[in-house]
């Protein structure tokens, strides 16, 4: 089942395979998670659509490898900090736990792009809005619309303790 939702989504036999693989490997790596009772085929499901998604706007954001012959010009070239930004968030992304990696990566991209940017990257709210293209006052809501969203999903991540603070 999750093998023919796989060829669905990806419409390649070897794509459809290797998301097979990589969702089935994430279920049982995150068996723990799983609450008895709960519809497993759903489960299984939407750790499938999540991992296509995760592993879709990776690919999107790998840029293109172009052999060109020497005499064409490259159309937009790719700077070593553009690569080195992406990689530089991953890397940060790959510090968090699970839960909350998890809970970012559910976020709209919109959201966790300016989340990202604003928490991770401590970027200024002039520069989320020149690199998202908008004003400074939608960056402002997407970041409180974003991290309402993290509050609410990670509520029992970090439980509050006795000491009032």
């Amino acid at each position: 089942m999750l093998y023919a939702v796989a060829l669905q989504l990806t419409r390649n036999v070897a794509d459809a395979e290797d998301l097979t693989q990589n969702a089935v490997v994430k279920a049982l790596r995150f068996h723990d998670k799983f609450k008895e009772g709960t519809y497993i085929k759903a489960w299984l499901l939407t750790i499938l659509r999540n991992t296509f998604i995760n592993e879709y706007r990776k690919r999107s954001r790998t840029p293109v490898i172009v052999e060109l012959s020497g005499t064409e010009a490259a159309a937009t070239p790719v700077t070593p900090k553009a690569v080195g930004d992406a990689g530089r968030v991953d890397a940060m992304l790959e510090l968090l736990d699970d839960d909350v990696r998890l809970a970012v990566a559910e976020l709209p991209e919109d959201f966790r792009q300016a989340v990202i940017m604003a928490d991770l990257e401590e970027k200024s709210y002039k520069e989320i809005s020149e690199i998202m293209g908008c004003p400074i006052g939608t960056v402002m809501s997407r970041l409180y619309r974003g991290r309402k969203i993290l509050r609410e999903r990670l509520a029992n991540y970090a439980p509050r303790g006795s000491s009032g603070g």
